[in-house]
């Protein structure tokens, strides 16, 4: 099994233990998939935290971690309808919204990826 930051990851690289999960386990994450969630000065970088603060806000409610479809609605209805749609999610998160939202946030794998 690989570790992140000392934290234990499947082969997918999500979190085995959610309560490990760290804004620092986050960055590393996303140096591994080349998405800066460190550098304040880097575009979208305060986009990115909005979206990966509304999943865990909504895995806590919820207790599922959101597809992407749900996300799209999600962010719609919070942060308002331009950055509620697919175009604007997949160029926070190019590799799927969803999916790489959800790892970075150190939530389960959406149900509705495979």
């Amino acid at each position: 099994m690989a570790q992140i930051c000392g934290a234990d990851v499947d082969e997918e690289g999500f979190l085995v233990n959610l309560k490990d999960w760290t804004r620092e386990i986050a960055i590393e994450m996303g140096k591994a998939d080349e998405i800066d969630l460190e550098n304040e000065e880097t575009e979208l970088y305060s986009e990115r935290w909005e979206v990966l603060n509304l999943l865990r806000d909504y895995f806590e409610e919820y207790q599922i971690a959101p597809a992407v479809r749900v996300l799209t609605k999600a962010v719609g209805k919070k942060l308002g309808k331009d950055k509620g749609n697919s175009k604007y999610l997949y160029t926070l998160f190019p590799y799927g919204p969803g999916k790489q939202g959800c790892k970075f946030a150190g939530l389960p794998k959406p149900t509705g990826c495979i």
